[in-house]
């Protein structure tokens, strides 16, 4: 019973721990989920990212290179995307590019390891999102008819094109086009964060609790003596860090200390790749998430697609460090395990308590309503047994 009871603690401290580490992410990318419903056009969208177009997954796989969103922080982005009319291919393009790098993790890539790393990291990405996107629209031709919420956030705002007046805005006087123009950009963005922090955390936000959640029990049933004692040289090092990274959380920036430092013990700069890659754009909150909103078989595709294109990668890296005559050994590696400040704890607290939030309303609502409901079931038997009497 006892270790049932301190295993059950340290799944709930490693789902917290990680928490602790997305939630900031998670909740900037539902900022930009609000930004992007809000001040891009939805025409815009299905222009440059709708349809199965070989070059809308291009352009999905360029735009979420320089983007700093974790794993987690980029499903509410895509999820958006998504709703706002863009195709599955560039949408999965798009949350594998954006996790994998970004200008943040390519800064630290640089300081912890070398410029080689640096240039092929992003490079491996678009090639790998990419790659991912084109085998999504090949294999997975089914329209999926459109629901009525999709059609809903597809329709363009009208408020995006019109002054306030129509609107019980509180102006009196709207005074100089500056003035109307900032009135309209505040109505723009106040309507994307609604609906950023309302139907889309609504659909998103409990599959991405489930996520976490199975991966601080994966976290937990790991040993890191198996990663030190089986790792090394060698394609068999790449399948284990395949094998060890799909399913565990770890953002992109959080993955390069731990690559640098399995490095200095004898790690391939291939299977460091590997890592980098598959690390930040799978784990079990992003693959639920990538099967509720496309299926099983885009899931099937995304997962198996980036664990292929990482291998590859991971060959070629080995190949070129080889054929450059660079020693791993040689590599600037450092960094310390940062604690977790007073805006984390703030941060997954709020994310915690924006995803339970509608639950309790409805549990409130319930509760009220049955409460109702039997007040006036004893009012109309007490009503209707007076009238009996008559």
């Amino acid at each position: 019973m006892e270790t049932i009871t301190g295993a059950a603690f340290e799944v709930l401290a490693a789902v917290w721990d990680i928490l602790l580490e997305s939630s900031l992410f998670v909740l900037f990318g539902f900022f930009v989920a609000g930004l992007l419903k809000g001040f891009i056009p939805d025409d815009f969208i299905q222009r440059h990212l709708g349809g199965s177009r070989k070059r809308s997954i291009v352009k999905a796989s360029l735009f979420g290179i320089p983007i700093p969103l974790c794993s987690c922080g980029v499903i509410p982005a895509a999820a958006g995307l998504q709703k706002q009319g863009a195709g599955k291919g560039a949408v999965t393009s798009f949350m594998i590019s954006t996790p994998e790098t970004g200008v943040d993790s390519m800064a630290v890539t640089y300081a912890l390891l070398d410029p080689i790393m640096t240039v092929m990291r992003p490079v491996a990405a678009f090639f790998t999102a990419t790659c991912t996107g084109l085998l999504v629209n090949l294999f997975d031709r089914d329209v999926q008819p459109e629901s009525e919420e999709s059609k809903k956030a597809a329709v363009p705002l009208p408020m995006a094109s019109t002054s306030c007046c129509s609107q019980d805005c509180g102006c009196e006087d709207h005074g100089t086009e500056e003035a109307r123009a900032i009135v309209v950009v505040w109505q723009k963005f106040r309507q994307g964060m609604s609906f950023a922090f309302g139907s889309l955390l609504s659909d998103i936000g409990p599959w991405l609790l489930l996520g976490i959640g199975l991966a601080g029990i994966i976290t937990v049933t790991l040993s890191p003596e198996f990663i030190t004692s089986y790792l090394g040289d060698g394609l068999l090092s790449m399948v284990i860090m395949i094998a060890l990274a799909t399913p565990l959380y770890v953002c992109a920036t959080a993955s390069t200390p731990i690559a640098a430092a399995l490095a200095l013990k004898g790690l391939s700069p291939g299977a460091a790749l590997v890592f980098l890659l598959a690390g930040p754009a799978t784990n079990m909150a992003t693959i639920t998430v990538v099967a509720k909103l496309f299926g099983r078989k885009v899931a099937i595709i995304y997962v198996g697609s980036i664990m292929f294109c990482s291998l590859a990668l991971g060959l070629v890296v080995n190949w070129i460090y080889i054929h450059l005559g660079l020693d791993i050994a040689s590599w600037v590696a450092g960094g310390e395990h940062s604690t977790h400040g007073l805006v984390a704890t703030i941060s997954a607290l709020a994310l915690v308590l924006l995803i339970v939030w509608p639950w309790l309303i409805g549990i409130y609502n319930r509760i009220s309503g049955a409460e109702e409901h039997t007040h006036k079931h004893h009012h109309h038997d007490h009503h209707h047994d007076c009238n009996c009497r008559h």
